[in-house]
């Protein structure tokens, strides 16, 4: 997943970070933007599919792990930010990949 979003001009500037009550998958850069993505994978969709699974609580958590990041980051904190959200489905050898940018926005749902 990693690689699809570095292909598409995101870069990398962390992984799989985790606080208590919540992680974030990637924490990358698309311009000055600072962009959270939360990955999620699924076989099929008959639950709704990854973006659904990303529900209020979900979201809840990722902004909060977010609000600690960009504390812990005062060299990005000022930067605008997004929650994006990555969604591979079938194959695990070759997923489909659907992303979705701007999923969601702190305080919605």
């Amino acid at each position: 997943m990693r690689a699809y979003l570095e292909a598409a001009g995101l870069h990398t500037l962390d992984a799989n970070v985790g606080y208590r009550g919540g992680e974030l998958d990637l924490v990358m850069r698309d311009g000055q933007t600072l962009v959270f993505v939360e990955v999620r994978y699924r076989a099929g969709s008959v639950f709704g599919g990854g973006f659904a699974s990303v529900d209020a609580g979900k979201r809840r958590r990722l902004v909060r792990a977010a609000e600690l990041y960009l504390a812990s980051h005062p060299r990005v904190s000022q930067w605008p930010c997004r929650f994006d959200v990555a969604d591979a489905s079938g194959d695990p050898q070759a997923p489909r990949i659907d992303w979705l940018k701007d999923a969601f926005r702190p305080g919605e749902g």
